[in-house]
C-alpha cells in the first residue's frame, strides 16, 4: 500500500514537472526573443511593425511587409485548402468504397510527411512554371477583368509571388486539416445520420445539418491547425515568394514572409541592429500565431458552452 502510495505520487509530481517545464521553455522563448529585438524596438518603437522600411546599408527597418506576406499568403493557402479538405473528408467518410478507404487515407496523411523543402523544389522547378504558362494568364483573362479585385490578378505573369507561395501552403495543409476533418467525421453515432438518411434526407443535407453540427469543434480546430502550419512555413514559401521587400495590391508580385526573410538574411545580417530587426520578426510572429492559437481557444469554449446549454 505505501509502495503504491509513493509511486502515485512520484507519477504526480512527475507530470506536474513535464507541465510546468513546457511552460517555462515557452516563457524562456519569448523572453529570449524580446531579449533579443530589444534594440530593434527601442530604436524604431511601436511603429516597427507598420513601418515598410527594410534597408540594410541605412540601419532601417520595419516588418510591415513582411507581416503583409505571412497573413496573405496563409489567408490564400485557407481560401484553398478548406473547401478541398471538407470534400476530401466528406469523401473518405461518406462516399467512398470501403475498400479505398484506408488507403486514400493513408495517401493523403503521407503527403504530411513530406519535407517542406521538396514541396519547395517542386513549386519552383514544376508548379511555378506551369502556373506561369497556363493559369495566370487564364485568370489575368477572367478574373483580372472585374471591377476591384482585377488588380489582384494583374502583373508579371512569372509564376512567382504572393499567390504561387499561398497556393504552395495550401498544398501543404490539405493533408492536416483533412486527417482532422475524416477523424472527427467518423466520430458521429451512425444512428444519427441512419435517421436522417431514413427521413430521406439526401448526402449533402445529412452532412450539413447533422454531421457538421455535430463535429464543429473538431472542424475548426483542425482549421486553426493548418492556420498555424501555414504561417511559421519557411522553405516551401522562400522558394516561391520571390523575396522582393515591396507590397503590391498584384497577387502575382513578388513578396517576402517572416520566415522567409529570417531565412534568406539570418546568416548574412550585417550588423547588431539587423540581427535585432530580424529577431523582432520572430517575436511578431510568435504573437501572431499566439492570437490565431488563442482566438481559435475562445471560440472552441464558446462553442462547447453553447453547445453545453442547449443540452
Amino acid at each position: 500500500m505505501r509502495a503504491q502510495r509513493f509511486q502515485d505520487a512520484l507519477f504526480h509530481q512527475l507530470t506536474r514537472f513535464f507541465a510546468f517545464l513546457v511552460l517555462a521553455i515557452l516563457v524562456a522563448i519569448l523572453a529570449s526573443l524580446f531579449y533579443g529585438a530589444l534594440p530593434a524596438l527601442k530604436e524604431f518603437g511601436a511603429g516597427f511593425p507598420f513601418s515598410a522600411d527594410w534597408n540594410p546599408v541605412l540601419d532601417k527597418f520595419g516588418g510591415l511587409i513582411s507581416v503583409y506576406g505571412t497573413l496573405s499568403t496563409s489567408l490564400i493557402a485557407l481560401l484553398v485548402a478548406v473547401p478541398v479538405s471538407f470534400g476530401i473528408a466528406l469523401f473518405l467518410t461518406e462516399l467512398c468504397p470501403p475498400a479505398l478507404r484506408a488507403p486514400l487515407g493513408v495517401a493523403v496523411e503521407l503527403l504530411a510527411a513530406v519535407p517542406s523543402i521538396i514541396y519547395g523544389m517542386w513549386g519552383l522547378f514544376v508548379f511555378a512554371p506551369l502556373f506561369a504558362d497556363y493559369i495566370q494568364p487564364l485568370l489575368s483573362g477572367t478574373l483580372g477583368q472585374l471591377p476591384f479585385v482585377g488588380v489582384l490578378f494583374q502583373g508579371p505573369q512569372n509564376g512567382i509571388g504572393i499567390l504561387s507561395a499561398g497556393l504552395i501552403l495550401a498544398v501543404m495543409v490539405i493533408p492536416f486539416i483533412a486527417s482532422v476533418m475524416r477523424d472527427v467525421f467518423e466520430v458521429v453515432p451512425g444512428i444519427l445520420k441512419e435517421s436522417a438518411y431514413g427521413l430521406g434526407a439526401t448526402t449533402w443535407e445529412v452532412v450539413w445539418n447533422v454531421v457538421l453540427p455535430y463535429t464543429r469543434v473538431g472542424v475548426i480546430g483542425g482549421v486553426m491547425l493548418g492556420l498555424g502550419r501555414a504561417l511559421g512555413e519557411t522553405m516551401a514559401v522562400t522558394f516561391v515568394i520571390g523575396n522582393a521587400h515591396r507590397i503590391s495590391p498584384s497577387l502575382y508580385e513578388a513578396g517576402n514572409s517572416i520566415a522567409s526573410t529570417l531565412a534568406n538574411e539570418f546568416a548574412e545580417a550585417s550588423s547588431d541592429l539587423h540581427v535585432a530587426s530580424l529577431i523582432a520578426l520572430g517575436l511578431i510572429l510568435f504573437f501572431v500565431t499566439f492570437v490565431v492559437l488563442a482566438i481559435s481557444k475562445i471560440l472552441l469554449m464558446r462553442l462547447q458552452r453553447s453547445e453545453g446549454e442547449k443540452t
